[in-house]
C-alpha cells in the first residue's frame, strides 16, 4: 500500500509542478520588457549606449515595459483577490456535532492524514473535500480538537469535509465511516505545500474569468475586463492537463491509502450510496417539486428519504435485508440537533433545484409530512383543476347540461368529459384556439371563490417554447405532433400557454427578487450564493402530459368532494388518491382514452364503480 500511495503523490506533486511553471513562465513574459528597458537605462547612466538610436530605443522599450507590468499587477490583482466560487453547503459547527467531528478526527489520524479544517453539509448524494482557503469567507478555524499552538511557517489549510446529507439519514455510523474513508485521505496530498499552491493558482484563474465574464459594465471597462479574461482563459489552457492529472494522482494517492480502513464495509456501503441516490431522486422528482410549485417546502426530507427507502424494502422482495439496518445507530444520531440540521438542508435544496428564497416568508412556506396532503396534494388538485376550467372558459366550452347538475354553471367534471368527448355535437370554439370567443359564460366557483374567466393571448416567447397546438419540438427543430382528438388538442394547447405564462412571471419574481441586492460583480467578488440557478428535476411536459395532469386532478377534486376520497402522499410515487382506505392506481390509463381517442366508457365506469358524481360542482382555489 505504501508504494502506491507515494507513487500517486509522487505523480500528484509532480504535476502540481508543471502547473507551478506555467505560473512562473507567464511572470517572466511579463517582466522580461521590464529586463530590456533596465538595461538600456543602465547603459545611459554609464556613459554607455549613448545617442539619438538608443534614446529611441529606451523610450520604445520603456514605455511597453511600463504598461505590461501594469497589466500584469493588475490581471495578478484580480487573480489574487477574485473569490472562487463555492458550493452553497450547510455549515455543521463542531458544537452541534461533537461526535461526527470526532469520528472524522479519529479517521483522520487513523489514516495518518490532517483532519478537515469543518464539516458542512449538502443536499445530495455525494460527499467530497473543498479548499475554502481563497473564498470569501475566509480561512476557516484550525482542525478541531487540535490546539493552535506557538506560531509557526504558514501551512496549506486543511479543506473543508462536504457530506451529502442523505447518507447521514440513511446510512448507519459505521457505513458512513467507510465511505468517507477514502474522501479524508484526501487531506493527505492537499497538505503538501506545491499542490496546495498549484489549486490556488488554478481557483483564482477560474474566478478571475468569472469576474471578467460578468455582466453590466460599461464598454471601455468591458474592453479591460475581456483582456483580462483572454489572459486568465490563455493560463488555464496552458495548465489544465497538468491540473487534471494531478487531481488524478492525488485521488489514486487517497483511494490507496484508504484501503485498509474498514474495507469490506466500504463495499457494503457502496450499496448504501447507491440506494440512497435512487430515494433521493426519486423523492425530489415526486414527493419535493409538487410541493415547490405550490410555494411550499417540505422541511423534513432528509426523514422523507428514509421513509422512501424504507417503503422500497418493504415493497421489493430483493431489499428486504435492509430492513434489518435500521436496528443499527443511524448516523444522523451523531448531530446533536438532526431537526434543525434537516430543516436546514431541506431549504437549501429548495434553493438548488427549484429556485426558491433564501428565508421563509408568506408565499415561501414550509410543510411537515403530516400536513403534506392537505396543504400539496389537495390544493394542487385544486389549483390545476382551476386551471382546467380556465380554459375551458377561454375556449368558449358551455357549462355541463347533465340532468340533475345542482349548479350548471360551477366547475363540474361531467364539463370536461363532455367536451372531450367526440361523440357530443361540439360547442362553438372560437377561430383560433388562443382567441377568446366573442360570448363566453362567466364562469364561478361552487364555493364563492373566482377564476379569471380567459387571459391574454400567449405571447411569442411561450409559443416557442414548444407543447402548443398538441405539438411538441423535438430536438433538430421539427414539430411532432401527439395523438389525441382536437378537443383535447386545442384544450391541451391552451393549458400548456397558460402554464408557461405561470411559471414565467414566477420566474421573474424570484430572479428579481434574489438580484435587488446585486452589483456587476456580486457574484463572484460578494459572500454567499445569490442568483443561484436552479437544477431542472424533471424534463419539459408535454402538452399530452399537462392535460392528462389536469383532467386527472378534476377527477381527484371530484372523488374528495363527492365520494369521501382523501389525499395522501406515497413516498415512492408523491402525491396519491385514497378510495376505501386503498390507492387508485388504475386511473391514468382511463384518463389516457379520453384524451387519446374521446371515449369517456372506461373513465364513466371507474367513477359510477366508486360513487363519484361528476355532475356535482366541486370546490376550486
Amino acid at each position: 500500500m505504501g508504494i502506491g500511495v507515494e507513487a500517486g503523490a509522487q505523480a500528484a506533486r509532480s504535476r502540481a509542478l508543471a502547473v507551478l511553471r506555467v505560473r512562473s513562465r507567464a511572470l517572466a513574459l511579463a517582466v522580461l520588457p521590464a529586463g530590456a528597458a533596465v538595461i538600456l537605462l543602465t547603459g545611459a547612466s554609464t556613459g554607455h549606449l549613448v545617442g539619438r538610436g538608443w534614446d529611441a530605443a529606451r523610450w520604445a522599450v520603456g514605455v511597453p515595459a511600463v504598461l505590461v507590468l501594469l497589466a500584469a499587477a493588475g490581471i495578478g490583482l484580480v487573480v489574487a483577490r477574485a473569490r472562487p466560487a463555492i458550493s452553497p453547503t450547510v455549515p455543521i459547527p463542531e458544537e452541534s456535532a461533537p461526535d461526527l467531528y470526532r469520528m472524522v478526527r479519529d479517521l483522520a489520524d487513523r489514516l495518518e492524514v490532517p483532519a478537515p479544517s469543518a464539516i458542512a453539509l449538502t443536499p445530495d448524494c455525494d460527499s467530497w473535500l473543498e479548499d475554502r482557503a481563497h473564498s470569501a469567507h475566509g480561512p476557516p478555524r484550525p482542525a478541531p480538537g487540535r490546539p493552535p499552538g506557538p506560531a509557526r511557517p504558514r501551512t496549506p489549510t486543511p479543506p473543508v469535509l462536504v457530506i451529502g446529507s442523505p447518507f447521514l439519514w440513511w446510512m448507519r455510523v459505521g457505513e458512513l465511516r467507510a465511505v468517507l474513508a477514502p474522501v479524508i485521505a484526501g487531506t493527505g496530498p492537499s497538505a503538501h505545500p506545491d499542490i496546495a499552491a498549484a489549486r490556488r493558482f488554478v481557483r483564482g484563474l477560474d474566478a478571475a474569468v468569472a469576474v471578467a465574464s460578468a455582466p453590466g459594465r460599461c464598454p471601455p471597462a468591458r474592453g479591460l475586463w475581456a483582456a483580462v479574461g483572454w489572459t486568465a482563459r490563455l493560463l488555464l489552457r496552458g495548465c489544465r492537463e497538468h491540473a487534471t492529472q494531478m487531481e488524478r494522482g492525488v485521488a489514486a494517492a487517497a483511494a490507496e491509502r484508504a484501503q485498509a480502513v474498514d474495507y469490506g464495509l466500504r463495499i457494503v456501503a457502496q450499496e448504501q450510496v447507491g440506494l440512497a441516490y435512487a430515494g433521493w431522486d426519486r423523492l425530489l422528482t415526486r414527493v419535493a417539486l409538487p410541493a415547490w410549485r405550490m410555494g411550499r417546502w417540505p422541511s423534513r426530507l432528509d426523514a422523507g428519504v428514509v421513509a422512501a427507502l424504507t417503503e422500497l424494502s418493504r415493497r421489493d422482495r430483493l431489499a428486504e435485508g435492509f430492513t434489518s439496518r435500521l436496528g443499527e445507530r443511524p448516523a444522523c444520531d451523531l448531530l446533536e440537533e438532526p431537526g434543525a440540521v434537516d430543516e436546514a438542508t431541506s431549504l437549501l435544496a429548495a434553493r438548488l433545484f427549484h429556485g426558491g428564497p433564501a428565508k421563509p416568508c408568506s408565499d415561501w412556506a414550509p410543510v411537515d409530512w403530516q400536513a403534506y396532503p392537505e396543504e400539496v396534494v389537495d390544493r394542487t388538485w385544486r389549483v390545476d383543476a382551476a386551471r382546467l376550467h380556465r380554459a375551458l372558459d377561454a375556449l368558449g366550452v358551455r357549462p355541463s347540461r347533465h340532468p340533475g347538475t345542482p349548479d350548471p354553471a360551477g366547475p363540474t367534471l361531467a364539463r370536461v368529459l363532455d367536451h372531450l368527448t367526440t361523440a357530443d355535437p361540439a360547442p362553438a370554439e372560437p377561430a383560433h384556439p388562443h382567441e377568446p370567443p366573442g360570448q363566453a359564460p362567466a364562469p364561478r366557483t361552487a364555493d364563492g371563490g373566482g377564476y379569471s374567466p380567459q387571459g391574454p393571448p400567449p405571447s411569442d416567447d411561450v409559443t416557442r417554447t414548444g407543447g402548443l397546438g398538441g405539438r411538441d419540438m423535438d430536438a433538430d427543430g421539427e414539430a411532432e405532433a401527439e395523438p389525441g382528438t382536437d378537443r383535447s388538442v386545442a384544450l391541451a394547447a391552451r393549458l400548456t400557454a397558460e402554464l408557461a405564462r405561470e411559471e414565467a412571471r414566477a420566474r421573474r419574481a424570484r430572479t428579481g427578487a434574489s438580484t435587488a441586492h446585486q452589483g456587476p460583480d456580486s457574484v463572484a467578488w460578494a459572500p454567499g450564493d445569490h442568483g443561484l440557478p436552479p437544477f431542472p428535476l424533471q424534463p419539459h411536459r408535454t402538452a399530452r402530459e399537462l392535460l392528462a395532469d389536469h383532467v386527472t386532478a378534476m377527477v381527484c377534486c371530484a372523488a374528495v368532494d363527492t365520494a369521501g376520497a382523501v389525499p395522501a402522499l406515497d413516498w415512492l410515487d408523491g402525491p396519491s388518491l385514497l378510495l376505501g382506505g386503498e390507492r387508485a392506481a388504475d386511473l391514468a390509463p382511463k384518463v389516457l382514452t379520453l384524451i387519446e381517442d374521446g371515449d369517456p366508457g372506461p373513465l364513466r365506469d371507474w367513477l359510477s364503480a366508486f360513487g363519484i358524481r361528476p355532475e356535482k360542482p366541486v370546490r376550486l382555489v
